[in-house]
């Protein structure tokens, strides 16, 4: 069937058919653009995870007493920028999936056909869950003496303003509690994993991650008690009574003077009394990182405060890069079998276009020597009867 002439149709089913092939092979261009994009992202996440378990070695390293944990930390903060060069490094043809840079991603998977109507479909990747930024971003709470959103400020007794004695408190981003007093700090309860605590990045939905009173694994709590300060980093699965016993926890391993401040953790509440002879400035916030890397900035072993803490921070971020190698994985192998599929797709079209208009070669070939010695037989009469007429002249001389 070579024109519309021949038999109208199957011509037209035909182009149908060739239209849906060039599709497909556009549609397999796609993914395998799709596939290099999410193999060079997947091949930095592995990379970030490997130095991230070196990183815990030095922070295992800084948690004995007989170390050189100014040199520790030096090594940390190499390995730190060295992540933060690999993050940014991953992409392909401009396109970086680890880095924050894209709020989603997707690749052209197929072309689906049914009543007339052609859709396309799509293989997707949320990039929430392979984010792995060290930037920090959203705010959840910075109190300034009233109620805040994932820590809330009651029984308070407030000291008196200080602006206007030389060196004296603000009284602006904090609170200032007055000698013989407490303050009492209620942690907000974690997004609900099934079990009461906290889900983790990639648990969590993206109106989850935007919310501002509630935590997820891989938020950072900080808390300044005069001039004392740490931070805990929430990890999946944590309660609120786990958040407020973890800060406690950070703020003696920190150093925290007990003499002077009482520190006590029931259930959602963290009580902190001044029983110091002077008025004492309390500060705490608490942020969600833009990127699951987000407390890698904080990481401090310089002291062995901060070498504790460090190891529920750096926990933390180990599972969020393996989050990110799970999900690139799991994407990387689906594309990898639609184009599979694809490849056979083509050849099977291929072939049925070639049922429906292409000659029956044997068929054909079987009709070309039946005409070929029907040729032959005809020409063989012709040249017996053209002898006759010969063989009566030869008789005539």
């Amino acid at each position: 069937v070579a024109t519309a002439k021949d038999n109208a149709a199957i011509f037209a089913i035909a182009k149908v058919m060739e239209s849906d092939v060039a599709g497909f092979e556009a549609v397999s261009t796609s993914l395998s653009l799709g596939e290099s994009t999410v193999a060079v992202a997947s091949n930095g996440a592995e990379r970030v995870g490997d130095l991230l378990n070196e990183i815990k070695g030095k922070i295992v390293n800084a948690n004995e007493d007989n170390v050189d944990r100014a040199t520790l930390q030096d090594e940390i903060a190499s390995l730190r920028e060295q992540i933060d060069t690999i993050v940014g490094g991953a992409q392909f043809n401009g396109l970086n999936l680890i880095n924050g840079s894209e709020t989603a991603f997707s690749a052209l998977s197929s072309l689906n056909r049914a009543n007339g109507n052609v859709t396309a479909g799509s293989i997707t990747l949320d990039t929430a869950s392979t984010n792995l930024g060290s930037s920090t971003g959203l705010q959840l709470s910075n109190f300034d003496g009233a109620a805040g959103t994932a820590v809330a400020v009651t029984n308070a007794t407030a000291g008196s303003d200080q602006t206007a004695t030389p060196g004296g408190f603000d009284n602006t981003g904090f609170q200032v509690v007055a000698s013989g007093a407490d303050l009492t700090l209620t942690i907000a309860a974690p997004t609900d994993n099934g079990n009461g605590g906290a889900k983790t990045r990639s648990e969590a939905t993206a109106a989850e991650l935007a919310a501002t009173d509630a935590y997820i694994a891989g938020d950072r709590l900080e808390l300044a008690i005069g001039g004392t300060r740490a931070a805990y980093v929430v990890r999946a699965g944590d309660k609120q009574a786990d958040i407020a016993a973890g800060m406690r926890t950070a703020m003696q391993d920190a150093g925290l003077d007990t003499s002077t401040f009482d520190l006590q953790a029931g259930g959602a509440a963290l009580t902190v009394t001044n029983n110091g002879p002077l008025e004492v400035r309390i500060d705490i916030t608490s942020t969600r990182g833009t990127g699951g890397l987000a407390g890698l900035a904080a990481i401090d072993v310089s002291t062995a405060g901060g070498a504790q803490t460090a190891l529920g921070t750096v926990e933390v971020l180990i599972q969020n890069a393996t989050d990110a190698q799970a999900a690139l994985g799991t994407t990387a192998k689906r594309m990898e079998i639609q184009n599979d599929f694809l490849s056979t797709q083509i050849d099977a079209f291929k072939s049925g276009i070639g049922a429906l208009v292409d000659a029956d070669m044997e068929e054909a070939s079987a009709r070309l020597q039946a005409l070929q010695v029907q040729q032959q037989l005809a020409t063989q009469s012709l040249s017996i009867a053209n002898q006759a007429p010969q063989s009566i002249l030869a008789l005539f001389r």
